[in-house]
């Protein structure tokens, strides 16, 4: 036995969505540290070359002669064609994918049920269910093809529980893991591995963009408890994703030690 050996992941690609931020950009920088080459996907292209930078200066600092290469890609997981039309995009040497990372999320409002614009109904299945779906069934291809490959899915504990003014977001992370579930079946008989990590309270970019970018509105929901960062759940996917060939970590659920469930939490007095 060895403790946490990224060995494994010397000279792999990983592709990444949602890499411009938050647990997306946290889990590219972790991975360039561990000696692999990142296709780079997000909406926000300056973001995501900054992100591109970081991941150069932490694989410069690790001092590691494998990986190196960072390439990043402007792509809406929700634009079917785009998704459809990635590969003319990525670079030759990265072409052939080891681990995908469906990171990509989208979350607005606490609204409920009746009050609940369509737009925002649609966005959150567009880039949450439809998007991971069409990211996982490009990759799927490629790795039942080469007989290897790596899938691991950010899912939520809003994917095991349902909450008030969660209804969209916990009905796409439902749907998040029962297609999870389900592809880890059907791949049973391949050397293919498919995880899914359940993040609980995060403290990201995220959040922000929850509250229609009201900062206090985001700031408030952790207050008096110390949530997880995106570095946190990072470590979770890059560990998962190094255990060894014949390990499949199928899902995990991760919460800040003062959160016990979706709504049960303990918050110290101000």
């Amino acid at each position: 036995m060895s403790v946490f050996n990224a060995s494994r992941l010397l000279g792999k690609t990983v592709l990444i969505t949602g890499a411009s931020s938050g647990i997306g950009a946290a889990t590219a920088i972790l991975f360039a540290k561990a000696g692999t080459n990142i296709l780079l996907l997000a909406r926000r292209e300056e973001a995501l070359k900054s992100v591109q930078q970081a991941c150069v200066a932490a694989h410069k600092a690790s001092g590691l002669k494998e990986g190196g290469e960072f390439a990043p890609i402007q792509l809406d997981v929700s634009d079917k064609a785009a998704v459809a039309g990635l590969w003319s995009k990525v670079p030759s040497t990265l072409r052939n994918v080891d681990i995908l990372v469906n990171n990509a999320g989208y979350v607005v409002g606490r609204d409920h049920v009746g009050e609940i614009d369509e737009s925002v109904i649609e966005g959150m299945f567009a880039t949450n269910v439809f998007g991971l779906i069409a990211m996982t069934q490009l990759l799927v291809r490629d790795f039942k093809a080469r007989q290897a490959g790596h899938i691991i899915q950010i899912g939520s504990v809003a994917g095991r529980e349902p909450y008030v003014g969660g209804s969209i977001y916990t009905a796409t992370k439902h749907a998040v893991n029962a297609f999870t579930a389900s592809m880890m079946r059907e791949l049973v008989d391949t050397p293919i591995r498919v995880t899914e990590i359940q993040p609980g309270m995060v403290e990201t970019e995220f959040s922000i963009v929850r509250f229609r970018g009201d900062v206090n509105a985001a700031k408030s929901v952790y207050q008096g408890l110390q949530p997880l960062t995106g570095e946190d759940i990072a470590e979770e996917i890059v560990w998962a994703a190094s255990r060894p060939p014949h390990v499949n970590i199928a899902e995990t659920l991760i919460f800040p030690v003062n959160q016990a469930a979706a709504t049960v939490m303990y918050r110290a007095p101000s």
